[in-house]
């Protein structure tokens, strides 16, 4: 196996499959990169068996075409220190020995057998779906922090994708607060779903940023594969039923109040610094155009409140919310204002920007109130 290669662009594919690699790997090999050239591809690969990450670049020089295995992190941090400029790549079979040479040296890493790593498998009688990446990178991005991170319940540990022939839609949920991202313009050939664990979508969200090609998502009932670019990921699925989340989404919420989202968002923030650091509670007093931010701990003596501006005329509503949960979804909603409905202080609250980036996307996010006790 000998070929020439950019040791700039070499580095920069090896950064974007090595967010796949775990610290601790249950297989030795699955610290290393598998590197498969096959005439003029050379496809680099990552895993950690849950998920594993393959890109393909195109080689001007190729002298002699093989595959081998190649310790991860000693090769990236090598390359990190190399300024731009050609690359021979040599692996002895013989003496499983890899060596890199330049202009003026050289150094070398052990190789080792390509057939010991494992290799994911394609989704075998799956369904597909294709995505812009700019769509496909909002949905990720509107709705990821919400996602759960609970062993007892996996199935809230990622994104649902629930896919409708009428629209496209992207839930996270903790229980504690809800994001749904619509898209009508993505449809499905027939209604299905699944659940995109956390890691392969924070990867996504790092690659798509610099993908102009569609994203190509076939999937089955254990896996999910994504094509894009340069790009192939294989991902184990989130196994279970996700909660059916339409049912507590509210519909008759009689009370909305128009606000500045930036402006609530850093009064939640200022105000929250004299919060319980237990509960976290801040109080939210709806009046007639005014809102009322407040939070106390009382055992340290400390309290503030703040009065910001709004557009409602419907009776006075005090309610109890985590500040951390509201803060994260005012900061993760589009928009300069944003809307908020109520019934009254037991039940949830919707949140909804006033505008979105596009008529074919519909977002909401729920967060469950807090009982005030003091």
């Amino acid at each position: 196996m000998k070929f020439v290669v950019s040791s700039s662009e070499l580095l920069g594919r090896l950064q974007s499959v090595s967010r796949v690699i775990a610290s601790k790997n249950t297989l030795p090999i699955l610290d290393n990169f598998l590197f498969d050239l096959s005439g003029n591809s050379l496809t680099i690969t990552a895993s950690d068996l849950e998920t594993t990450l393959r890109t393909t670049m195109t080689l001007d020089n190729v002298m002699e075409q093989g595959s081998v295995a190649i310790p991860a992190r000693i090769l990236t941090d090598s390359l990190k220190e190399f300024p731009e400029q050609p690359l021979t790549f040599t692996f002895n079979k013989e003496q499983n020995i890899i060596e890199f040479t330049w202009s003026t040296g050289k150094f070398q890493v052990p190789g080792f057998p390509a057939e010991d790593y494992p290799i994911s498998k394609e989704p075998s009688d799956s369904l597909s779906i294709t995505f812009s990446p700019d769509v496909l990178l909002e949905g990720i991005n509107r709705t990821l922090f919400a996602a759960g991170d609970e062993e007892l319940r996996p199935v809230m540990n990622g994104i649902f994708f629930d896919l409708k022939k009428e629209a496209a839609n992207l839930v996270a949920s903790d229980s504690h607060k809800l994001v749904c991202y619509t898209r009508t313009d993505i449809k499905a050939t027939e209604d299905s779903s699944f659940i995109l664990p956390k890691k392969p979508a924070n990867i996504l969200k790092n690659l798509l940023v610099k993908i102009n090609d569609d994203v190509t998502v076939a999937y089955d009932k254990t896996n999910a594969f994504f094509t894009f670019g340069s790009y192939q990921m294989v991902c184990r699925l989130v196994e279970g039923n996700y909660p059916a989340y339409r049912s507590v989404i509210p519909q008759n919420n009689p009370n909305n109040i128009v606000v500045d989202r930036i402006e609530l968002m850093n009064a939640v923030r200022r105000v929250s610094v004299c919060s319980n650091q237990a509960t976290n509670l801040i109080k939210l007093l709806f009046s007639a155009n005014q809102i009322f931010v407040s939070a106390q701990d009382i055992e340290f003596r400390i309290a503030a409140q703040e009065r910001i501006s709004c557009q409602y005329d419907g009776p006075a509503i005090e309610m109890g919310f985590k500040s951390i949960f509201l803060a994260e979804i005012l900061a993760n909603l589009p928009g300069t204002d944003t809307n908020i409905a109520l019934s009254d202080p037991s039940r949830v609250g919707l949140i909804t920007p006033v505008t979105t980036d596009s008529e074919n996307e519909e977002i909401c996010a729920l967060i469950m109130p807090m009982m005030i006790t003091q």
